[in-house]
């Protein structure tokens, strides 16, 4: 009985709450609290997906599920992206009978890295995706491993864990775990010798805290890594593998087969198209299906948005705060897209939409100079925490006169508007990314 009690609340509140925009985990929250146990009492699909990491689990999710729904199946999952345990509950409950019974093929969930211990306490996934584990809101996050060792209790032995193989810590999940799937990049022209970035979170072995060394990186830390001391290193083989990459022409190829053409030239887009092609590939879709909805798929989740300020066209990527790595493959994308001379806008006037902190070192651990180079003309730092993203710029090699301080973002975005017409990127998070788009000034374009 507590059981019907706790799925009808929290439909009703899902319903209510949708009446005003809001209620993607307080209904959750709700049925929790008539009953702890209920996720162990509903029937689930014979398959269930999840995806957690740093970066790319929204993107990654909403790739698996447009795959699923053009291979036909139908697809429960957490599209608002509330990932931990009230908005899965949530999602689960809103789906199922008033019997307890999921209708769906598939049960595809968006976890939460830290709290994914508790989501999957009373019931685990057939497949579990884990993207990357690094540098991400230390404020209430830590150290990569410390998540690490939050996430490690969620793993089933009965689970099949799908692993980036590039990522010398999240490979480590496959320590003494019998189901595993890789998936990786091969060696591409845009490869660095050595890890780059402001740290090294990569220097030592996760396992045994030796010397590592790469024989290439794609990004930061990541690519085909070795320890010296204890021998952890990338597997020589992997299951679901991009065998080729032209950043420059936008095209991806997976298994030596598909090509993929890639409507957002970004590392982190290979990744997520990687990642969501192993999931879709062990639910037994084919890879012609695949490629079809993944190729020039754009996100829906607001991660890239076109405008027009003025007569400049803008580009505005979303880079998670607190999350450098996600900062330098933007920064990154931007070096590599301009072809003629633009202007960079950094926003930062809010540092979380979800806890309040005035805590900004990880700007430091953002590798600004990537900006530095012949195409970006001019870059304006604005919002509340202009000044100390000034402080940072001073410490990079950017000509002082490059950049500009502007606090007001309607002003930066009138004085965008004003003067010249060149291309023009945006670079900051969901919390102050409607600061700027909700303005009238600014023109959203379809996607």
């Amino acid at each position: 009985m507590r059981a019907f009690f706790a799925i009808l609340v929290c439909k009703l509140g899902r319903l209510a709450g949708k009446l005003v925009g809001k209620g993607s985990s307080l209904p959750g929250k709700f049925a929790l609290k008539i009953c702890p146990d209920i996720l162990r009492r509903v029937q689930l699909p014979a398959a269930v997906i999840a995806v957690t990491g740093s970066n790319g689990k929204t993107s990654t999710v909403e790739m698996i599920a447009a795959v699923l729904r053009d291979a036909g199946k139908t697809v429960v999952y957490n599209a608002e992206g509330s990932n931990q345990i009230e908005g899965v509950t949530t999602t689960v409950l809103t789906h199922a009978t008033l019997g307890g019974k999921v209708r769906s093929d598939v049960l595809l969930i968006e976890s939460d890295e830290r709290y994914a211990a508790h989501s999957f306490r009373y019931f685990h996934p057939t497949h579990f995706v884990v993207t990357n584990l690094y540098r991400d809101q230390l404020t209430r996050n830590g150290h990569p491993e410390w998540v690490y060792d939050a996430l490690l209790p969620a793993i089933h032995p009965e689970t099949e864990l799908v692993l980036n193989a590039d990522d010398p810590l999240s490979s480590c999940f496959a320590r003494g775990h019998e189901k595993v799937r890789w998936f990786g990049l091969d060696r591409c022209p845009s490869d660095q010798d050595a890890p780059g970035g402001v740290y090294r979170d990569g220097a030592c072995c996760p396992v045994c805290g030796g010397p590592m060394t790469y024989d290439f990186v794609h990004y930061n830390h990541i690519g085909a890594y070795r320890c010296a001391r204890c021998g952890h290193h990338r597997p020589e083989r992997t299951d679901f593998t991009a065998t080729a990459l032209d950043l420059t022409g936008g095209t991806l190829t997976l298994d030596g087969q598909y090509t993929v053409s890639l409507a957002f030239r970004s590392i982190y887009n290979v990744y997520n198209i990687l990642a969501a092609y192993a999931a879709c590939r062990l639910a037994g879709v084919d890879g012609e299906t695949i490629v079809h909805t993944v190729s020039n798929y754009i996100l829906k989740n607001g991660r890239m948005q076109t405008f027009t300020l003025g007569n400049r066209h803008g580009t505005l990527l979303t880079s998670k705060h607190e999350n450098s790595i996600a900062y330098d493959t933007n920064l990154r994308y931007i070096r590599q897209e301009a072809k003629a001379p633009c202007t960079v806008l950094v926003i930062v006037d809010a540092v979380s939409r979800k806890y309040f902190t005035s805590e900004t070192s990880w700007l430091w651990d953002i590798d600004f100079d990537l900006l530095n180079c012949p195409q970006v003309e001019k870059v304006i730092l604005s919002g509340r925490y202009c000044n100390d993203l000034a402080e940072r710029f001073s410490f990079t090699g950017l000509p002082r006169e490059t950049w500009q301080v502007c606090p007001g973002i309607p002003e930066a975005a009138e004085q965008l508007a004003s003067q010249g017409s060149g291309e023009l990127y945006v670079v900051t998070c969901f919390s102050d990314r409607d600061k700027l788009l909700d303005l009238p000034a600014v023109k959203k374009e379809a996607l």
